[in-house]
């Protein structure tokens, strides 16, 4: 690999202007079938197989009036007043009537006919019934239906529309979550010590990211995107495209410091740190993709939306970053002596990493014990994770949704935020008794625990199917209403057999309680795959035992450690205004899994930059605690860059509002920066200091077996690097 990732990288200097050329038309290609497409999402968690995705399938074919998105109305009188009064009873009147006129509405529930007047009679609720799904409600049709509604105000009352039509179906990205992008550039001027090169890098970075996200968009027309996966997409595209571009543009700067020439250092820059990006991108790309496994369209989607944007990060830096160091050439090389030449061959400024080192395995022992129990009270919180799909109750209070759903929970209860659907089918009584053993299924679910109250049968157009509304006590993040929801399930085969009928439990809320079980059943496998994974793939790697065992156990500290920081915080309310959380309770269902995936192949990453370094010492003949020290300081400058502009990406989207993405955020912020320098940094040097030699050891049949994967380009280290030299005719501008 090492060697056709050489002449790659010289290949892509030698012709240049074509290579970016050729970047630059992606670029524009992508960018207009974005803007062809429309770029719409689609929130809808649709998860074939189940109980609760097969009647919403049946529901649209029976219910088509019912089985599209709705709004809810909150009519709110002043303090002191009713909602039953004349005068507000009319204005009520006219902003129903008048929302039933609003663009698309099918149908809108008035709350005196439907009774959803709260107790103390201060609180009406209509519900406005749509014949398509969120993604499908044309620009401006809530705005409208808002606009018509505020008839009401003039009679004195506050109307708040919300309900699920409001969900996000836009990419949440603004100008605060690309702060991490003006850091990442701070910590690029520093690392290099040169404007050029940190601005390269970056330049690289966000024309991967850019035609990755463009590319990505541009095909809502052929798939179902959630709004998350463009977010998760760019968060991702933009930590590893930095960080891919800075190892190899590293390499280069400390060959030319050394005196090579310019066309050989980009090709020995490609061909080992280019090896490295390869194979940390691979392990990414592999980790996402696997998110196929768990059998939910929407998360498989999520997963190769990240990895396409990886998968370019990796193009970019092996094609566009050498065709860009060659544009560049000798402009690149520090002044001899330099502060910028220090920086690139490590001298001076590594003295903070070796001293770091040193310390570390000056009692390795007692570092490795320190560490683990460190980390592991971090985690301990991690025990009380919960999972859920978010609610309104986690938007943001100045929301309309936000405040329906709090008027909502506080003046009929929780449960009306989130109700449950009983899909009714006949069975071997046929359709002629169909209504009575509805009546009689509503009226045993209504004496379950836990329910709050249970609506009248409505059957179909055709009469062959009814549907009852189950309103629960608590709320749809609850854990008591997912309990709820297998209580029900657990009974139906017991009043199946009674009416005579086929029983299925569905709508949003069950739909989502669905995906969060089968993500909880996918967990543990898809954890072992990964793991597993880390094992072969760094046995291939570094031919050791204990190099693969260290790293798979150092990324399940790190894996603990961030899952407890999300807990304490989004659950257990720790800091939780610091980080902007206006409500605790369950994270997203998703989290987890996308959160092991990416910090695998972000652990992999600083495992192999930092181990090759210390491994190649030791091949050399280092002593093994003297390859640790020297390895690590020539490799903590650029690992410690790379996981700043990882954290601060990552941070930076911490900011946005957006229930889904932000303790995801916090979660690879925290994760990365546990894993870079409390593991990588620490844990590893110490654990590798104390096996010694058998750090390196491989039984020999196994060696025998096992595949030579030159990651870190040992092959081209054998042959004589070329000093610097004039620029062939052929390289030359």
């Amino acid at each position: 690999m090492a060697t056709l990732l050489y002449r790659l990288g010289r290949l892509s200097a030698r012709r240049r202007l074509a290579v970016i050329g050729i970047w630059l038309v992606l670029l524009s290609a992508a960018v207009a079938g974005t803007a062809a497409s429309g770029a719409q999402t689609d929130d809808e968690f649709r998860i074939p197989g189940t109980e609760s995705q097969q009647a919403l399938d049946v529901l649209a074919e029976r219910f088509p009036a019912a089985s599209g998105t709705s709004a809810q109305i909150v009519f709110v009188a002043p303090e002191g007043g009713t909602v039953a009064t004349p005068q507000a009873r009319a204005a009520i009147g006219r902003a129903v009537s008048a929302a039933g006129t609003a663009p698309q509405v099918a149908a809108v529930v008035d709350p005196f006919t439907a009774r959803t007047v709260s107790r103390d009679q201060r609180v009406a609720l209509a519900q406005v019934r749509y014949p398509v799904e969120t993604a499908e409600l044309d620009d401006g049709s809530l705005e409208e239906l808002e606009r018509r509604v505020a008839v009401a105000g003039r009679a004195g009352l506050r109307v708040v529309v919300g309900g699920d039509a409001y969900q996000a179906t836009g990419v949440p990205v603004g100008a605060k979550e690309l702060v991490g992008v003006a850091v990442a550039l701070v910590v690029l001027l520093v690392t290099f010590g040169s404007l050029l090169a940190a601005g390269m890098t970056l330049v690289a970075a966000l024309v991967g990211v850019g035609v990755g996200l463009a590319g990505l968009l541009s095909l809502t027309e052929l798939v179902t995107l959630s709004s998350t996966a463009p977010t998760l997409a760019l968060m991702i595209g933009l930590a590893v495209g930095i960080d891919y571009s800075l190892f190899l543009l590293s390499r280069h700067r400390a060959q030319l410091a050394g005196g090579m020439s310019v066309p050989e250092s980009i090709g020995r820059a490609t061909g080992t740190a280019g090896g490295a990006v390869v194979f940390a991108g691979l392990t990414v790309v592999i980790a996402m993709a696997g998110l196929a496994i768990v059998r939910i369209p929407f998360l498989t989607v999520m997963g190769l939306a990240a990895s396409l944007t990886v998968a370019i990060a990796v193009a970019v830096a092996i094609t566009l970053l050498p065709a860009l160091l060659g544009l560049a050439g000798e402009r690149l090389r520090p002044e001899p002596g330099s502060r910028a030449a220090r920086l690139a061959t490590g001298e001076g400024s590594g003295s903070l990493g070796e001293r770091w080192t040193r310390l570390v395995i000056a009692r390795p022992a007692v570092t490795v014990l320190a560490l683990v129990l460190g980390l592991g009270v971090l985690a301990l919180p991690a025990r009380d994770l919960s999972l859920a799909l978010p609610d309104h109750g986690r938007s943001s209070p100045e929301t309309g949704e936000r405040q329906a759903y709090d008027i909502i929970s506080a003046s009929f209860g929780p449960g009306f935020n989130g109700p449950l659907m009983l899909m009714i089918e006949p069975g071997a009584s046929g359709e002629a008794g169909l209504p009575q053993a509805a009546g009689r299924v509503a009226a045993a679910v209504a004496r379950t625990p836990n329910v709050a109250g249970v609506s009248a049968p409505q059957l179909s157009p055709a009469g062959d199917a009814a549907i009852v509304q189950v309103i629960p006590r608590t709320g749809p993040a609850d854990e008591a209403t997912a309990d709820l929801v297998r209580a029900i399930r657990d009974r139906s085969g017991e009043l199946e057999r009674a009416t005579g009928t086929t029983i299925a439990v569905t709508g949003n809320t069950a739909a989502g309680i669905d995906v969060s079980d089968r993500l909880s059943d996918a967990l543990p496998p898809f954890a072992a795959v990964v793991v597993g994974l880390a094992l072969v793939l760094l046995t291939l790697v570094f031919r050791s035992v204990v190099v693969p065992v260290k790293a798979a156990a150092g990324f399940l500290l790190s894996v603990g450690a961030a899952f407890g920081i999300v807990v304490a915080v989004f659950q257990w309310g720790w800091l939780a205004e610091a980080f902007g959380a206006h409500t605790t309770g369950p994270v997203i269902s998703f989290l987890p899994i996308i959160v092991i995936a990416v910090l695998f192949g972000l652990a992999m990453d600083y495992e192999v930059f930092l181990v090759s370094r210390i491994r190649e010492d030791f091949v050399h003949g280092a002593a093994p605690r003297e390859a640790v020290v020297t390895g690590s300081r020539h490799a903590a400058r650029v690992v410690t860059a790379a996981a700043l502009i990882m954290f601060s990406v990552f941070a930076s989207f911490v900011t946005t509002e957006d229930a889904v993405v932000k303790p995801m955020a916090l979660a690879l912020a925290a994760g990365v920066l546990v894993d870079a320098f409390a593991v990588r940094m620490t844990l590893v040097p110490a654990v590798l200091a104390l096996a010694g030699r058998a750090a390196w050891w491989l039984p020999a049949r196994l060696d025998r077996a096992l595949p030579r994967v030159d990651v870190e380009g040992e092959s081209l280290a054998a042959a004589p690097a070329p000093s610097a030299a004039p620029e062939p005719a052929g390289l030359r501008r």
